[in-house]
């Protein structure tokens, strides 16, 4: 039957009668926040090109942490910032660690609060890479054995420290597998990995290096980060996680590839992560100080579009702002 028996205006004719059939809903606990540690004291740093996100020292980002969970923002993404870097990377599995202290303060602080902690070297090598770099007759190369060695290392120490959530994001061939290996021999068979399983060379990443410290010195990270024309690739990759072990799946950039989460969805039963990266979350503050958008409206349909896809948690620097629109604020 179609017009006029069917009048698909019917079911819109209100808020109360939009609310009933909606399909989708947003939560403050679908949000995780990224967080930026680094040493020093009294370090509260806005990063210029993230408005509103924020370097913090060990002693000040009890602020900040108050104030997410307050929102009701129940998990954040550990990101270290080091002070030293070399090219091994080795203050990433260090256990006294920039990263390794916010873990063990965090926990101290705020027991239920979720703590994942990303799994890479990029921020603690001189050279910016996700692994170990050897120079070779046809220029530097990553050598991904090697660099497998170092990241699980590194999950160890995080898991050591007390993270939740191990979450890397190295894109290293056969990195979850040297992960839950150590995990396991190391006594935290419970401890779960959210894998960057699906992370594309992505231009979205600007402002996050400027955050992290973490440009490479040359070259780039496309022989280890995926295309952005491929999408069946996506599901290789994704497919080798699950094998290896992997609790979480994650997309990443997630805004210019929602046809990707909508495939994992629909092929995984494993929980579906969108990571909404710093440029979606930078271009949006930029239009908003013109006055361009509303920046509510826009960053909430954005992540409503993000979970419609099928993603069940999304890591956003919008959390906070998002939790309390949420809620009415």
């Amino acid at each position: 039957m179609a017009y006029p028996i069917v009048r698909n205006r019917r079911l819109r004719g209100s808020a109360g009668l939009r609310g009933l059939v909606r399909e989708t809903q947003l939560d403050a606990e679908d949000f995780m926040m990224p967080i930026f540690i680094t040493e020093g004291e009294g370090v509260r740093e806005e990063i210029s090109s993230m408005p509103g996100v924020y370097h913090w020292s060990l002693d000040t980002m009890e602020r900040e942490l108050a104030e997410l969970t307050e929102a009701g923002v129940r998990s954040v993404m550990v990101f270290g910032v080091p002070d030293r870097k070399d090219a091994l990377g080795t203050s990433a599995y260090d256990d006294n660690g920039i990263a390794q202290r916010a873990i063990r303060k965090m926990k101290a602080l705020y027991p239920e609060l979720v703590v994942a902690a990303d799994n890479c070297l990029c921020q603690y090598t001189d050279h910016g890479h996700c692994g170990v770099v050897h120079t070779t007759e046809c220029g530097a190369e990553i050598d991904n054995d090697e660099s497998l060695e170092l990241l699980a290392r590194t999950a160890v120490s995080q898991a050591r420290a007390g993270a939740d959530i191990i979450a890397p994001s190295n894109m290293m061939d056969g990195f979850v597998l040297a992960i839950r290996k150590a995990l396991d021999e190391a006594g935290f068979e419970s401890v779960p990995i959210m894998s960057y399983s699906v992370k594309y060379s992505s231009a979205y990443y600007g402002p996050f290096r400027e955050a992290a410290h973490s440009a490479p010195q040359f070259g780039d990270r496309k022989t280890y980060q995926m295309d952005p024309a491929n999408a069946r690739e996506a599901l290789r990759e994704a497919q080798s996680d699950i094998d290896e072990g992997a609790d979480f799946l994650m997309v990443k950039p997630a805004l210019a590839y929602l046809d990707v989460i909508r495939m994992l969805r629909d092929r995984y039963a494993l929980p579906i992560v969108a990571y909404n990266v710093s440029a979606e979350y930078s271009m949006v503050k930029a239009a908003a100080k013109m006055g361009w958008i509303d920046e509510k409206a826009i960053v909430l349909e954005t992540l409503i579009g993000m979970k419609r896809a099928g993603a069940d948690l999304i890591i956003t620097y919008h959390a906070k702002d998002a939790a309390r629109w949420l809620r009415g604020d």
